[in-house]
């Protein structure tokens, strides 16, 4: 038994000044007030509920360090699962990509290697975090469909979404920026232009049938479908109306209003909120949540991004703190269906988070996943 004592506990609906007694991975009981001895004092610390995390590419960043140094994918791993860890999330839905958008070709690799290590690790009690395989089907290209077959039936995969990185539409509808933004990552015009090209007639000759493809294999299996970069109220109502039940990054406000209003879960990017607003020149992840039009925060890129966008949001005083604690620990867990996480309450996994506010910036202290400390 571990009693976690003098602590601020954040419940769904408050936070409470007392302890949190764990047995055998599971959260036992949760006390008001002061603790006898023999405990593990909190020294006044928030304890949290481990964070849920549907959307990270943060693999990438570990397998391919500099543009041209690529790093041993198990190795990779490894170094990924523990800063996830230390960021306090304890479930990590790991994002790989399958298909080539055209300019990262080494993506490929990456969810080919990322799949074999996950396969071979997962549930070996060697990583620190659970990982699950989140599908990042890149609909306009023509070898999805093969990098689909190797991955769809793996009991690893729990959400699957539909791409389009294709130039002219989604994030990347102003053709003109997305040409600048991929020159200035060192390729030439002409090289540009050969690839837009390319990608838009993939585009035009791939995206339906393999769209039909990835619903209907999902479909199947009873994985969720998340639509992914959503900007106009029509591309929300197809999506909703092929039975995709999940928005990822909505670009604009009106395409995730849409999204809310037909009972799609939202999801919306940490990194957006602690950099005060969209890399991409798209809605600010603010606006989504004070609007009400959030239902979980994802770190996408940066793990250290989902508690501290958290507390950022409790901090401008868009949400109490319950609220806001919940976009990244209940609100995940309940958009990918996982009801044994997600909350401080008995009975539930004691995937627990002890946190410090220094100058108001959140400092992770420790991190248990079912009671066993992990970071």
């Amino acid at each position: 038994m571990m009693r976690l004592a003098n602590a601020r506990v954040v419940l769904p609906d408050a936070v409470l000044s007392g302890s949190v007694t764990v047995t055998a991975g599971r959260i036992r009981a949760i006390d008001a007030g002061a603790s006898p001895r023999g405990t593990c004092d909190l020294q006044g610390d928030f304890l949290l509920p481990g964070m849920v995390d549907l959307h990270t590419d943060n693999l990438e960043r570990h397998v391919q360090p500099r543009n041209n140094s690529r790093w041993p994918s198990r190795s990779a791993l490894i170094a990924h699962d523990a800063q996830c860890t230390a960021s306090g999330i304890t479930t990590v839905f790991d994002a790989l990509c399958l298909g080539n958008v055209g300019f990262e070709k080494a993506r490929v690799k990456t969810f080919q290697d990322g799949l074999s290590d996950l396969q071979s690790l997962a549930g070996r009690n060697v990583l620190r975090a659970e990982h699950f395989l989140h599908l990042r089907c890149e609909l306009p290209d023509p070898e999805m469909p093969e990098l689909l077959d190797r991955a769809i039936d793996d009991k690893l995969v729990r959400l699957v979404s539909l791409m389009d990185h294709s130039p002219g539409v989604g994030q990347y509808v102003d053709v003109e920026r997305y040409h600048r933004m991929r020159m200035s990552e060192g390729w030439s015009a002409a090289e540009v232009d050969r690839t837009i090209g390319l990608l838009q007639a993939n585009r035009a000759a791939y995206s339906e049938p393999n769209r039909r493809l990835v619903l209907d294999l999902s479909r199947a299996r009873g994985i969720p479908v998340a639509s992914h970069d959503d900007r106009t109220t029509g591309e929300v109502a197809r999506n909703h109306a092929d039975g995709i039940t999940i928005g990822e990054f909505p670009v604009t406000l009106e395409a995730a209003r849409a999204a809310h209003a037909c009972g799609m879960r939202v999801i919306a990017g940490a990194p957006n909120i602690v950099r005060g607003g969209s890399h991409s020149g798209n809605v600010a992840a603010l606006e989504l949540v004070s609007a009400g039009l959030t239902d979980a925060l994802a770190s996408d890129y940066v793990p250290a991004a989902m508690l501290e966008a958290a507390f950022a949001a409790a901090e401008r005083g868009l949400l109490p703190l319950p609220r806001a604690i919940f976009l990244v620990t209940a609100g995940p867990a309940d958009v990918a269906g996982l009801a044994d996480r997600g909350r401080i309450a008995p009975g539930l996994r004691a995937d627990l988070v002890r946190v410090r506010l220094h100058d108001g910036q959140p400092v992770v202290r420790a991190v248990w996943r079912e009671g066993e400390r992990v970071a």
